[in-house]
């Protein structure tokens, strides 16, 4: 089997990560067990069982537990560009390995879980704001290390800003589930079933009729179809939305499609696309831990919330991440 390790920047805390992967115990596309993550990840023809942890010299360790399975619908996780750097292979002691050297799934695993980790920001300028800003010493502080978590896959993640849409979290995450488990392919390793999310192809093949036993309303339903064959047919891509020329462009482009609002719009470009000054100003979490740290008997109104996050610049998206983080 073989076995990576991923080199990870200076204030990189795993223990923060996996606090923060097991807030949802009916997450349905990981497992957190002990010291590790366990999840299965693709290149788009293979997919497998990886378990990540962190190895002796503080990196993280990235194992593959099972054989490459065959998968039928689920495409590659969207991920734009080729693994940068080395990654150091366990297989042969003391060797460096580039990235070329690596099969096509390993390569696809380390890539995605680069990006999942975001492991290749400085937050260096972010702990510095939030030292002087009254709302984010307190959470910069607590959960230092953290880094925010991303979805990598642009399909995913534009369906779990729907699914979430007004509704609670965990009333998203049983949502969630129902689509994955009826929809998504699945691997079978030591009694354990680790899915993949459904294909946008297969999604968008379904009638809304066929989506009423998930539970999700009608409107819902449309739009998950209608954002699947968008993206099945190419018409709407990661790597479109990432050159569009910016943070105001990319949220034009996902605001015009049915279904996806500024709050979708902003949650998507903030863990999909990774703009660090995406902002879901208007997102209820968000409004409940500002109105805990500042004492409101009310959630903040709009004009206060940008006059409150003024400072922020460039860093909206860790700084709503670690707000949220207070809350889940």
């Amino acid at each position: 089997m073989e076995t990576v390790t991923l080199p990870v920047p200076k204030a990189f805390d795993f223990g923060q990560h996996l606090a923060y992967l097991k807030r949802s115990s009916n997450e349905c596309l990981f497992r957190v067990e002990g010291d590790a993550v366990y999840k299965a990840m693709t290149d788009g023809r293979f997919a497998a069982v990886w378990k990540v942890s962190e190895d002796e010299s503080g990196g993280l360790k990235l194992e593959r537990l099972s054989e490459p399975v065959r998968i039928e619908r689920v495409r590659a996780a969207g991920l734009t560009e080729p693994v940068s750097g080395h990654v150091h292979a366990f297989a042969e002691p003391k060797t460096v390995l580039a990235p070329s050297a690596l099969t096509p799934l390993t390569a696809a695993a380390v890539a995605y879980t680069r990006e999942w980790f975001d492991l290749d920001r400085d937050l260096t300028p972010f702990y510095e704001l939030a030292e002087g800003d009254p709302l984010l010493k307190e959470p910069a502080a607590r959960f230092r290390g953290l880094r925010l978590l991303g979805i990598p896959d642009l399909f995913e993640a534009l369906c779990w800003g729907i699914i979430g849409q007004q509704i609670n979290l965990a009333f998203a995450y049983t949502l969630k589930r129902r689509l994955v488990e009826r929809y998504g392919e699945s691997i079978e390793h030591g009694g354990e079933s680790y899915w993949l999310f459904p294909s946008p192809e297969t999604i968008a093949e379904l009638t809304i009729e066929e989506l009423d036993p998930l539970r999700m309303t009608a409107r819902k339903s449309e739009y998950l179809i209608d954002t699947a064959a968008a993206v099945a047919s190419g018409e709407l891509t990661k790597e479109h939305l990432l050159s569009a020329g910016g943070l105001k462009e990319a949220e034009r482009l996902l605001v015009s499609r049915r279904g996806i609002g500024p709050w979708t719009a902003h949650y998507v470009i903030m863990r999909c696309l990774r703009f660090p000054d995406a902002f879901p100003i208007d997102d209820v979490g968000l409004h409940n831990a500002i109105k805990s740290l500042t004492g409101l008997d009310r959630k903040p109104t709009k004009a206060e919330l940008l006059e409150m996050s003024a400072g922020w610049t460039s860093w909206e998206a860790y700084a709503t991440f670690y707000l949220w983080r207070l809350l889940y």
